[in-house]
């Protein structure tokens, strides 16, 4: 879509309200992949033709690119996701108990900051629909092509110490139709939520969802599926410390950074000014650094042994590289996809498999981390 979707629809959408945007273009996704044609065409212009593999949780990505939580929900377009050709799909936030989320509005548009800031609290059909939905989907047209992804969120009619049950029990309902599950503790928009990003309280978060995976692998005679944390790129250094080692230590095969922040950067206009100060989750151009910088700080706490996913302001294929060279293996990007387009997809891969043939690296495998190596060689040579 490019410059196109940058100049005629862009513009436009500024019109519109923020959700019912996302609504109306979620719709439109969903309607025109169900035509066998159109899912044929929607492959042919937007989905990339250049493959940078990648072996992570067990599963082969045709590339490190995928689409972060909220963007679907609800499991609307899955077969669209896949005709624009993203390496994996993740769903939701889902709680244990439907709800409707914080009242509207709840999403705003900053288009010269190219940020969106949202508040809209776990909206979403709860996990005993949403499990019905994906049985249905997957009997009548077959589970999808490329790995999908579920984001577990804790119900807001759910006391913070009963947490645990509530993971648990979506985890366990959903199970059998995802391949990977992240908990969720770090969203801004859900009271207090941010609290069980702590110590015992994750612990116990993860030890829960843990044990469901253990009991519904063998109850279905199959693996048990990996297991990410979604963190908040507000925690100081201190808790960022505690949180990965909690993590690591309960099990957890990786670490989703980032979440959106609370933080605000200076808005690029008035109107954007206005945006900035609603209450939520600041997403898009602005959280990039930060959220690359909590690569970098995991990648080193870690020693570069623990897989990250990177999402957090992916505009382009600079930005994705920066990831990369963090430590991040695989991408994720959601208001990427609202100021840039479905073309938003080929356009970081192609970009990715042109700097990679540009480097020393051979694989993208060896890419991962570039920049903590490039660092410890300077630091070798002075």
């Amino acid at each position: 879509m490019g410059i196109g979707y940058r100049v005629l629809v862009r513009p436009a959408l500024r019109v519109f309200d923020s959700e019912k945007s996302h609504s109306r273009a979620l719709r439109a996704l969903r309607i025109a992949s169900s035509n066998p044609l159109f899912r044929a065409t929607l492959s042919l212009l937007y989905k990339p033709r250049k493959h940078l593999p990648i072996t992570r949780f067990g599963q082969t990505y045709q590339h490190p690119f995928g689409i972060a939580a909220g963007l679907d929900k609800k499991a609307e377009a899955l077969r669209g996701w896949e005709s624009l050709g993203l390496a994996f799909i993740e769903i939701g936030g889902i709680t244990q108990h439907e709800q409707d989320g914080n009242p509207k509005p709840r999403m705003f548009r900053a288009s010269n900051s190219m940020a969106l800031v949202n508040r809209m609290g776990f909206n979403n059909a709860g996990s005993e629909k949403t499990a019905t939905f994906l049985k249905t989907h997957i009997t009548n047209i077959g589970k999808p092509s490329v790995p999908l992804w579920a984001n577990l969120g804790k119900s807001k009619i759910t006391p913070l110490e009963e947490s645990a049950a509530d993971y648990a029990t979506t985890m366990t309902r959903l199970w059998k139709y995802v391949d990977v599950f992240v908990i969720n503790v770090s969203s801004p928009n859900t009271p207090n939520l941010r609290e069980l990003q702590h110590d015992s309280a994750l612990e116990s978060i993860i030890n829960s969802c843990r044990g469901v995976n253990q009991t519904m692998s063998e109850k279905h005679g199959t693996a048990q599926k990996p297991l990410l944390v979604k963190i908040a790129p507000d925690l100081t250094d201190d808790q960022l410390h505690a949180v990965v080692k909690t993590a690591r230590l309960a099990g957890c095969d990786g670490i989703v950074a980032t979440n959106t922040t609370v933080e605000r950067s200076t808005p690029s206009s008035s109107s954007d000014a206005k945006v900035f100060a609603e209450t939520g989750g600041l997403s898009g151009a602005p959280l990039l650094n930060r959220s690359t910088e909590m690569i970098h700080k995991i990648y080193q706490i870690t020693d570069g042994d623990w897989p990250i996913v990177g999402v957090g302001g992916i505009m382009s294929a600079q930005d994705a590289w920066e990831k990369i060279g963090a430590g991040a293996c695989l991408l994720q990007a959601y208001s990427g996809f609202v100021f840039e387009g479905a073309g938003l997809t080929k356009s970081v891969v192609h970009g990715l498999h042109k700097k990679l043939r540009e480097s020393p690296y051979s694989t993208f495998e060896e890419a991962i981390g570039f920049s903590h190596t490039e660092s410890r060689a300077i630091q070798g040579n002075e």
